[in-house]
């Protein structure tokens, strides 16, 4: 498993029409279920890699502060925080608790244009969303925007929302994700969803010229339709996309039991690539900057320790879920992101979202909440009578 996630509640402080999680009053996880969760994501893979806190909308869970310590506090190397933003925009005691612990934010982010929020999440949220951005760059805190893209909504915007992301001094990396039509969504034609090369050309198209398709490059380790990666080195306003300095496929094997010439001497320079090329990369992270350092080899001196460099690596997905009009059993069954459920089991994502797992699993864990809840009145009854 390349990325894990733990949805820590199912309630949410917006009502977007757009949720994939259709968000709202159901199950918040105990400090105890979390911490039983992560030692069950130790056990599984031995040396976690990313762990990702999500909902709902987990900033307003109480005890979150605590669950990311407690996965750093498990050796998890890289902890995110998926949020809407509303929180980090408005409460200092609460910015100032992730910027002691350093969680990477997966910011959600869909658009520069306040009609674009009204579609998507009800409401406008632009200048909220910017205020918080600007807050975590005082802070020093690491984020990744995550727009989420829909056919007439924000799909001109995608150009806009890269251009942005590369200017931001808070923002390591943007993730592009076509909507899941799973949950809360609004009205579409299935056969004029967005995909994965309408938001490549999208990009290319809008960017002023920086990229061109051949700098995206898919993702092995999943399924190669489920996602694609570029990344670039960014020094001011000069951008160098990767994939333009060396030949990426002769690293990456997309095909199972595939002989590749392997070049003499590339073993160190495969292994950054199969870590920059997989669902497990974070941006804003020393170890994103290292394999990026890596893989450039002799060939560029980019002349930064560490600590400095990641400031200048930026990372670009298009991330598409499957949903019940795309589902695909063989890529379920590759999937290398998962949902940890608090009864030890690992759900791919694309599976817990399409056929009945989310449904099942709120269900189980409202119904648990319910009786905890009465349990706790009658002894707070009988206490009282005593």
């Amino acid at each position: 498993m390349c990325l894990a996630l733990i949805e820590v509640n199912s309630g949410c402080n917006l009502d977007c029409p757009v949720c994939f999680a259709n968000a709202g009053p159901g199950f918040s996880l105990t400090m105890d279920q979390v911490e039983f969760t992560l030692d069950r994501f130790v056990e599984i893979e031995g040396d976690p890699e990313v762990v990702q806190f999500s909902g709902g909308e987990p900033t307003i869970h109480p005890d979150l502060l605590e669950m990311i310590q407690a996965a750093k506090g498990r050796g998890i190397r890289q902890v995110m925080v998926n949020t809407n933003g509303v929180r980090i925009a408005r409460d200092d005691a609460f910015l100032d608790g992730l910027a002691q612990l350093e969680p990477v934010i997966y910011f959600q982010f869909d658009g520069l244009r306040p009609e674009t929020y009204q579609t998507i999440r009800g409401e406008d949220l632009l200048d909220l969303k910017l205020r918080a951005l600007d807050r975590m760059a005082e802070k020093g805190l690491d984020a990744v925007l995550v727009a989420a893209i829909e056919r007439d909504v924000n799909t001109d915007e995608v150009g806009a929302i890269l251009e942005f992301s590369l200017e931001h001094p808070a923002v390591r990396g943007v993730v592009f994700q076509p909507v899941t039509h799973v949950g809360r969504h609004i009205d579409f034609d299935p056969l004029e969803r967005v995909t994965i090369p309408d938001v490549l050309h999208g990009l290319v198209d809008q960017a002023h010229g920086k990229f061109v398709m051949e700098d995206f490059v898919p993702v092995p380790c999943c399924f190669p339709t489920c996602q694609v990666n570029s990344y670039v080195f960014v020094d001011g306003e000069n951008t160098a996309p990767l994939p333009r300095m060396l030949d990426i496929d002769q690293y990456l094997d997309y095909i199972t039991n595939r002989a590749l010439p392997k070049p003499t001497n590339s073993a160190d320079v495969q292994k950054a690539l199969e870590g920059l090329w997989s669902a497990s990369a974070v941006a804003g992270t020393e170890q994103t900057a290292d394999q990026f350092q890596c893989a450039c080899g002799p060939g560029l001196e980019l002349g930064y320790e560490l600590a400095h460099l990641k400031d200048h690596i930026f990372q670009i997905a298009i991330k598409d879920f499957l949903d019940p009009y795309t589902f695909n059993v063989k890529q379920v069954m590759k999937c290398c992101v998962g949902i940890l459920v608090p009864d030890g089991r690992v759900i791919p994502f694309c599976a817990y979202n399409s056929v009945g797992y989310r449904e099942q699993i709120e269900e189980e864990l409202s119904r648990e909440r319910t009786l905890e809840r009465a349990r706790k009145k009658i002894e707070f009854a009988e206490r009282s009578n005593s």
